[in-house]
């Protein structure tokens, strides 16, 4: 297998592409059928099917309500086909202008080269009180 297209640098090229704010790049991995699940609380709550839900409800609604939001990568732990990102959110509400720091953890698993399954866990109540 391509050390490029191992789970963990198809992981870490996806944070690092998330960080420039490439959405083509975010996305070039992720699977045409892939299970995407925000945490229920969170602004944009839900599970996604395809990439295309993914930009328009989770994306393109975080970059409409929040300046700044972005994600800060800690530690990736490899656990083979389950890669584990580890860091916290930024950002400030654009509604009411308090900004937001919260913990997060995204388990990404992938099969084939591709992102099969996404889900995220953060403390939304402190996203909740951003936006309060």
């Amino acid at each position: 297998m391509d050390t490029n297209t191992t789970p963990i640098n198809i992981v870490r090229a996806h944070y690092a592409a998330s960080a420039k704010g490439d959405i083509q790049a975010m996305m070039a991995h992720v699977s045409p059928q892939v299970r995407w699940t925000e945490m229920a609380g969170f602004p944009c709550a839900g599970t996604w099917i395809g990439p295309r839900a993914v930009i328009d409800n989770v994306f393109v609604a975080l970059g409409r309500d929040w300046d700044g939001f972005h994600f800060e990568l800690e530690q990736l732990i490899d656990g083979g086909n389950h890669i584990v990102g580890i860091g916290t959110y930024y950002g400030t509400c654009r509604s009411t202008g308090k900004p937001m720091q919260a913990r997060v953890t995204h388990v990404w698993k992938l099969h084939g080269g591709e992102v099969v399954a996404f889900e995220q866990f953060t403390d939304t109540l402190l996203v909740h009180q951003a936006m309060q």
